[in-house]
């Protein structure tokens, strides 16, 4: 029984796939598996040829690797690999290059033969390359081909750098980059001008010969494509499907990754589940948004139709269930975020009292208050709440060069002094000169970023007072970590939280808004909820106020919560929408073409806007009031 059970909630999944809590267990299981391979082969006195990948995804596994050799005596002798690609043209000594990455990560750190060792070389001439990618072919067939192939899957859907189009018969190869992959990697580079538009890579059928093929993916970012190959039709256009047609493969996800599958995001498709409200919730208005529907219009019929017959049946009629879902939704939207004083709270999103509350919110970035749920901040100004703002780096890596002599040029006109003066166009000078010779993403040095700091200091300064925050309210903590991660990944977190715990104490709010971006575990909203909650968590144990304070997330210019999810959305007017872009425009260094401005050619405003709307949209179609706008929290539960 439970063996069918299995087969039905997996049946539109057409590889295996395993999904573990975290990806570090995931990486953990990974590393054993390759450990027991290697030993096992070390019994018969045989070599482990191991297929091997870069980029974020496989970092974790061979951490373990390493610990495993460290402590545990697992050794690396037998082992040759051979590695996936590299960027055309790379030096192997480039912080880029992917021999820098493997000996960072494993090589260096174990006693792997270095003959052993096969990365594509980037610095073979253009009339060799060919030559040079059928010989690496013919090295693999050599060893009797790969034991274990480690995959990860870029957005565009690639294995090694199999760019879609890519044939499933495909060897090792010359390829050009996807616009995308070079966007992905842009950060790596300082800008997506800077990676090279091509790359060697091993072939689809290169990578078919593997005994066993394990494809690794992690966090929200990677759970559209994963869905794609996993669950969709074979295609060039994701060269990933291509493994649906092995049968020595397996997906290895961690639960942000595999989400939308739809034995998570639908699972009353896939199988018969127990109707919680929360999932009631969801699949009403996921099958209100199918039909494009409003949920108040729905019909038995509609459910029985589309999967949802035993939530008719358990807690039916349908109507009795779109009512319930209904009321739920409206009872999220409210234009007191900070609690209406004097009514009855029982069915609000905040509470009444204290009808003026303390709040802090916290910016990752100089601009995210703003940007994210800035409409909802001048809501809480204007309603007379207490309102502090910490921004909580100093955001200087976004800021371009030319600003900084801009800005430099400024300060020396306005010097009446000949010795200020003089320093100053020293500073200028020596700002010049490094700008002239700078590489791609070659850290700035310290007065530079000093510069770039107060730019964005000035411009939150600006944003904040239009808001309505008198001075004493705005803060800048400048996260010692964020410096600090420019030269070393490991970093201790200790002095972050210490400094919030402190403004925490400080104010003592009743709430605290905070950004929600998790799809990035590696990135500044993450590091910084981090420290939120790690602050928040250890006040809890000896504060008292801290039992009377609320932390709600907010995400940001990109993706918005389900609404499924949503337990506050504050509705704003035209004027509102307004205002809010007008605090965004404080924000001069982040407009028209911002540092790092990701996937979305939009402006910042202009993302920001287009999220509040089509939520609003949203609402709306579900049968809801139609809003302008709607900012969206989610209440983070202790």
């Amino acid at each position: 029984m439970a063996r069918l059970n299995l087969l039905e909630e997996t049946r539109f999944e057409k590889v295996p796939v395993k999904v573990y809590p975290t990806a570090d267990e995931a990486s953990i299981d990974v590393a054993h598996r390759i450990s027991h391979l290697i030993q096992s082969k070390q019994h018969n006195g045989e070599k482990a040829i191991l297929g091997l990948a870069t980029g974020a995804t496989p970092i974790k596994v061979y951490k373990e690797l390493v610990r495993l050799h460290r402590e545990e005596g697992l050794s690396f002798q037998n082992v040759v690999t051979f590695n996936l690609d590299e960027y055309y043209p790379m030096h192997p000594t480039a912080d880029q290059s992917y021999v820098t990455f493997m000996k960072k990560h494993l090589f260096d750190l174990v006693d792997i033969p270095a003959e052993n060792i096969h990365i594509p070389d980037g610095t073979v001439d253009a009339e060799s390359v060919h030559a040079y990618c059928e010989n690496y072919e013919r090295k693999v067939s050599s060893y009797g081909g790969l034991d274990i192939q480690l995959l990860g899957i870029g957005r565009t859907g690639h294995i090694g750098f199999n760019e879609p189009g890519s044939a499933p018969n495909s060897g090792t190869r010359l390829v050009t980059l996807d616009d995308l992959t070079r966007r992905d990697a842009s950060r790596d580079f300082g800008g997506k001008e800077n990676v090279p538009t091509k790359a060697i890579t091993m072939g689809v059928g290169t990578i078919f010969k593997a005994k066993e093929i394990i494809l690794m993916a992690w966090n929200e970012k990677k759970a559209e494509i994963v869905k794609k190959a996993i669950e969709g039709e074979i295609s060039a256009e994701i060269p990933a499907t291509y493994l649906q047609l092995s049968d020595n493969v397996e997906f290895i996800l961690d639960q942000d990754a595999a989400s939308l599958l739809t034995r998570f995001n639908t699972p009353w498709l896939a199988e018969d589940v127990v109707w919680t409200d929360d999932l009631a919730k969801k699949a009403v208005v996921w099958l209100s948004l199918e039909l494009d529907k409003a949920i108040l219009k729905l019909t038995d019929d509609d459910y029985n139709t589309h999967g949802m017959a035993q939530l008719v049946t358990e807690k039916g009629p349908a109507y009795g269930i779109n009512i319930r879902v209904f009321n739920e939704l409206q009872r999220t939207i409210t234009g007191w975020p900070g609690g209406k004083p004097g009514v009855d709270d029982s069915n609000r999103p905040e509470r009444a009292e204290p009808a003026s509350k303390r709040v802090i919110l916290f910016s990752p970035h100089p601009d995210d208050d703003v940007i994210s749920m800035g409409g909802t901040f001048i809501r809480l100004a204007d309603q007379g709440h207490q309102v502090h703002v910490a921004y909580q780096t100093s955001g200087n890596t976004a800021v371009w060069d030319d600003d900084v002599l801009r800005y430099l040029e400024f300060v020396i006109d306005f010097a009446t002094d000949e010795a200020e003066k003089a320093q100053k166009t020293k500073v200028y000078e020596e700002a010049r000169s490094f700008f002239a010779s700078k590489k791609p993403n070659q850290v700035d040095p310290e007065i530079v970023r000093t510069i770039k700091g107060l730019i964005r200091k000035g411009e939150a300064i600006a944003g904040a007072r239009f808001v309505g925050l008198p001075d004493d309210r705005i803060h800048f903590q400048d996260l010692p970590f964020y410096d600090r991660g420019k030269f070393s990944k490991e970093i201790d977190f200790e002095d972050d939280i210490q400094q919030t715990m402190e403004l925490l104490r400080e104010v003592k709010p009743h709430q605290v808004f905070a950004a929600g971006d998790f799809a990035d575990p590696h990135g500044t909203h993450k590091v910084c909820f981090d420290i939120i909650l790690q602050a928040m968590l250890r006040l809890r144990e000896t504060d008292e106020w801290t039992k009377d304070c609320w932390l709600w997330l907010y995400r940001g210019a990109w993706h918005e919560y389900p609404i499924h999810e949503i337990e506050m959305a504050v509705p704003l007017s035209p004027q509102e929408v307004k205002r809010k872009r007008l605090a965004i425009f404080k924000h001069q260094s982040q407009k028209d073409l911002p540092v790092f401005p990701g996937d979305d050619p939009r402006e910042f405003w202009v993302r920001a806007e287009d999220r509040t709307s089509e939520t609003a949209g949203l609402y709306h179609q579900l049968g809801l009031a139609n809003y302008e706008a709607i900012e969206a929290f989610v209440r983070w539960k202790f």
